[in-house]
């Protein structure tokens, strides 16, 4: 493989819930992404994959993770990282005051 730039354009958008979200890339091993929610915003849960990992890092702004089903709440900030293991569902609530922009990776990329 060689390297590749892709633009924000480029990116495939969705919404998940509330969460704006971009997938830039997805090779078969590792998927990556952005999420973006306005203060109050929540985005919809996400099930979890049964054989990935994911990480998620705090660019920019103030959430909860909440770890549906298990009454497991995470407060992360700018700087901040969470990994979630396999099959596990997850939420993201923007409980700052500023718009949170979060970047999201999976491995092995979910099919």
């Amino acid at each position: 493989m060689e390297p590749k730039v892709i633009k924000e354009s480029e990116a495939r958008v969705f919404l998940d819930g509330q969460e704006l979200c971009r997938e830039y890339i997805a090779t078969g091993k590792i998927t990556f992404g952005t999420s973006t929610l306005l203060p109050g915003q929540r985005g919809g849960i996400d099930p979890g994959h049964p054989d990935s990992h994911e990480i998620f890092y705090v660019s920019r702004g103030h959430v909860i993770m909440n770890i549906a089903g298990e009454n497991q709440y995470y407060e992360l900030k700018e700087g901040d990282i969470i990994i979630i293991p396999e099959g596990k569902p997850h939420e993201l609530t923007n409980v700052g005051t500023e718009k949170a922009i979060i970047t999201w990776s999976c491995a092995p990329s979910p099919v």
